[in-house]
């Protein structure tokens, strides 16, 4: 999965680099969550602790059975 962050005032949307090496805080930007061929949305604009929330759940079902 693929984990993309944009601030809220613009409308590219750059690959996430880590929360360390962020340059803002992550309450101003949107983040959103993609597939591997980055063909699908699975989690649309949202917070960070929504989409990783969402990416959790999802890992969670993958590795589960």
């Amino acid at each position: 999965m693929v984990l993309q962050y944009k601030l809220k005032t613009e409308s590219k949307w750059k690959k996430y680099p880590g929360k360390n090496k962020l340059k803002f805080s992550v309450s101003k930007c949107d983040f959103r969550l993609l597939n591997e061929a980055q063909t699908k949305v699975l989690v649309p604009n949202g917070s960070y602790a929504r989409v990783m929330k969402r990416f959790r759940q999802i890992e969670f079902f993958k590795h589960r059975g």
